[in-house]
């Protein structure tokens, strides 16, 4: 692996950098108050190709690779997490299934409107029994001639409000447990399909979490996504792909905190002089820049293999854990630095520190994580 940015990817970092700092970060603080990103914050992320940018040109996308994604991922995030939240989702949780399972029609139907931006995406899979058992969801689809007729309801759809369209599972066989299981892409408006729940979070207060609901949704049998009975395994890649989105994030949310921590501890007077110069901060302040840089090759190591051989679940999940943990404890670091004020909404790490924690629960616990390296390790 070479540690040395090509100028594909030293451009990517240039252009999300700057777009951040001067279009996202100026808003952050009323994204996070006003529970909502500015659509026209989107329609510019679009324009500028950060919402399909690992998906071939042909279908709409930038034709980069997972590397300048997850480079990408962390300028955006560094500056709000919730529109790093709205871009992970579109580029790995709608583009990556359909790219890697979409027969051609649909890529050229679905794939390109929703790489280019033009449309958005968002992925379905958690129910209220199932949570981290994803095998155990209870959506049916029932097929009915050339159609599927749904019924059930999902949770905690990141995105769910403003896509056009979802990656949905739904058990289409119960006597064959997850290989019963069967994707479908579904357009939003289509009779039987609800917006149920809008959830108020702790954190990433601008990316909707939604309810959806399925009564007698009929939705057409080209709608199948890959085969029938195939979709567990679709759901499972989809996440594997989707964790590096993640540990990209994290390492956005974490870099603000060191570099808010930074700003802060040269600015702060105690004790006759600023407390950067106490060792206490200089230590927290150390542990955080070596977590991050620890967490950025995990994660640049893991997109680096997505490209090469396709093996990268046992990685995924090292940058995914790592990535999540060290967030949160640099979030936690960065409060402490800032003292009473890192816990008032005046100051960012206050922010951080509620969008941090997040990063540990979604797209695959912890545990789960954990889980995951060691079945790989072990098999």
């Amino acid at each position: 692996m070479n540690f040395h940015f090509t100028e594909e990817h030293r451009m990517i970092q240039g252009l999300a950098r700057d777009f951040a700092d001067k279009e996202i970060r100026p808003l952050s603080k009323e994204i996070d108050k006003s529970s909502n990103v500015p659509a026209e914050l989107i329609k510019k992320m679009a324009e500028l190709g950060f919402m399909g940018i690992a998906v071939p040109q042909e279908y709409g996308g930038a034709g980069m690779d997972s590397i300048a994604l997850v480079i990408a991922m962390e300028e955006i995030a560094r500056a709000c997490a919730s529109t790093a939240t709205i871009m992970t989702v579109n580029n790995s949780l709608a583009c990556e299934p359909i790219l890697r399972y979409g027969n051609e029609e649909q890529k050229k139907r679905f794939l390109t409107a929703v790489a280019s931006g033009k449309l958005l995406g968002c992925f379905a899979l958690t129910e209220a029994g199932a949570g981290s058992d994803a095998a155990a969801i209870k959506t049916t689809a029932v097929k009915d001639r050339d159609s599927y007729i749904l019924n059930g309801s999902k949770l905690f759809v990141s995105n769910g409000q403003r896509a056009h369209i979802a990656i949905i599972f739904a058990v289409t066989d119960a006597t064959k447990g997850h290989k019963g299981i069967s994707a479908f892409i579904i357009e939003k408006g289509t009779p039987g399909f609800s917006i149920g729940r809008i959830e108020e979070k702790l954190g990433i207060k601008g990316s909707e979490t939604v309810e959806f609901i399925f009564d007698g949704c009929c939705i057409p049998q080209e709608n199948l996504l890959g085969h029938e009975g195939h979709g567990f395994k679709v759901a499972m890649d989809t996440l594997d792909a989707g964790r590096l989105g993640i540990a990209a994030q994290s390492l956005g949310i974490a870099q603000a905190c060191l570099d808010a921590a930074v700003r802060y501890s040269k600015e702060r007077v105690q004790f006759g002089k600023p407390i950067s110069n106490l060792q206490a901060i200089q230590f927290m302040i150390s542990d955080m820049a070596m977590e991050i840089e620890a967490a950025r090759v995990l994660t640049h190591r893991a997109a680096y293999l997505k490209d090469r051989d396709g093996r990268f679940i046992k990685e995924a999940s090292m940058a995914k854990l790592y990535a999540s943990e060290m967030a949160n404890r640099c979030a936690y670091k960065a409060v402490q630095i800032y003292g009473g004020y890192g816990y008032i909404k005046d100051y960012p790490v206050e922010r951080y520190y509620r969008d941090a924690r997040i990063t540990t629960i979604y797209e695959g616990t912890s545990e789960i994580q954990r889980l995951t390296i060691a079945k790989e390790i072990l098999k």
